[in-house]
């Protein structure tokens, strides 16, 4: 293992890569990171979502060493970030405005760090063609930086920030500005690139599927504190909260009064009629007659023309179309369910080209089963 200069340390140091220890970040009244705690094993992809104004680019730049928090600690392979200057720092860096030399090629671009870091000038060549080769722009090398494509672009910078070799990899949501299909491609080849190479990797995003396809571990922040930290599937399939429920997916709730828990099933009731769910997160914090919340996934509700055809679901209900969104590989319907109170229901059809297809107006019959409404005790 190495330390955070890039020396190497004895083989009994920890495998945790970075430790982060009750980091909070206030600025006047206002915290904008709040007794943030997580460690991150060497060799795992981390992606700490949020929304806007969530704290995670904040907490990024605390690991990076780009400021002191106000209270807590941070440690890389064991060490103090602060301990270490930054320019001396094993710590690779990837973000939004990428910040390449516009005057060099793509080569001497990614030559940079090692030149910075006075590498024996004989193996610059060799090292810069090998990630130049990493990150598929084998033969690019001689081009400018304007005569690459957006793509070619951040494919320069990863290389970059990877070439001299680094501990950690720090994106700050560095494919935000590229159009939707050649995002969806860089997030495979993150993937790629990091699972090749193992290096430790801490990536900051508001995109809900660039976390759940990239990452090895996913942080969920909302204003400052961290909501969970969990694997990608355990993120979405069991949420800590509604706030997590409605961040991550999409997401139908349907408030309520709690009737009665009775261990993890929660009974309660909306616009005169009870339901069941499962308790979400802790069942602890759900009361008898306290308000919830009840979210439901729109994959998971079934929608037919006729109510035989949910024969099965535990809970059945009609309503009536709002709209109906082709989106090519799905239609995503909005149902008004009166039986709920008027609540409007996402649903997603995955199969458009097989079933029905239903238009505003038309009454329809959907249901789901109980183990697949969660129940939270409050609102996101």
């Amino acid at each position: 293992m190495t330390s955070l200069t890039g020396r190497n340390q004895p083989a009994s140091a920890p495998s945790i890569a970075v430790s982060v220890k009750n980091v909070s970040m206030r600025y006047g009244d206002t915290y904008a990171v709040r007794d943030a705690s997580f460690d991150l094993p060497t060799g795992k992809f981390l992606t700490i979502l949020g929304p806007s104004g969530s704290g995670k680019t904040t907490l990024l730049r605390l690991i990076a060493g780009f400021g002191e928090p106000t209270s807590g600690e941070i440690f890389i392979n064991g060490q103090p970030v602060n301990a270490v200057p930054p320019h001396k720092r094993a710590i690779g860096m990837v973000f939004q405005k990428l910040a390449l030399f516009p005057h060099m090629t793509a080569a001497q671009n990614v030559a940079f760090p090692l030149k910075m870091r006075r590498r024996d000038a004989r193996t610059i060549a060799q090292q810069v063609e090998k990630y130049l080769e990493l990150v598929k722009l084998g033969g690019y090398g001689d081009r400018r930086i304007n005569e690459l494509s957006g793509g070619q672009q951040q494919r320069v910078a990863i290389a970059r920030a990877l070439v001299f070799e680094p501990d950690l990899l720090l994106l700050d949501e560095p494919l935000a500005a590229l159009d939707v299909k050649l995002r969806e491609e860089m997030q495979l080849e993150f993937r790629r690139i990091q699972k090749e190479l193992g290096v430790t990797t801490i990536n900051v995003t508001h995109d809900q599927r660039e976390a759940l396809v990239v990452s090895d571990e996913i942080i969920v922040m909302n204003d400052g504190v961290i909501q969970q930290k969990a694997q990608p599937v355990a993120a979405y399939r069991s949420p800590e909260n509604a706030f997590v429920a409605n961040f991550i997916g999409v997401t139908n709730f349907i408030h309520g009064t709690v009737k009665s828990v009775s261990g993890n099933e929660i009974a309660f009731i909306t616009a005169g009629r009870e339901l069941k769910g499962v308790a979400g997160g802790l069942a602890a914090r759900i009361n008898e007659n306290g308000s919830c919340a009840a979210a439901i996934r729109a994959e998971q509700v079934r929608i037919a023309a006729r109510p035989e055809k949910l024969d099965g679901l535990e809970l059945r209900f009609q309503g009536d179309v709002v709209d109906a969104i082709f989106e090519g590989e799905r239609i995503v319907y909005e149902i008004a369910v009166s039986e709920l109170g008027g609540v409007s229901l996402r649903v997603f059809d995955h199969d458009p080209v097989g079933h029905h297809q239903f238009h505003p107006g038309e009454t329809v019959h959907l249901g789901w089963n109980v183990k697949d409404m969660q129940v939270f005790a409050k609102s996101p």
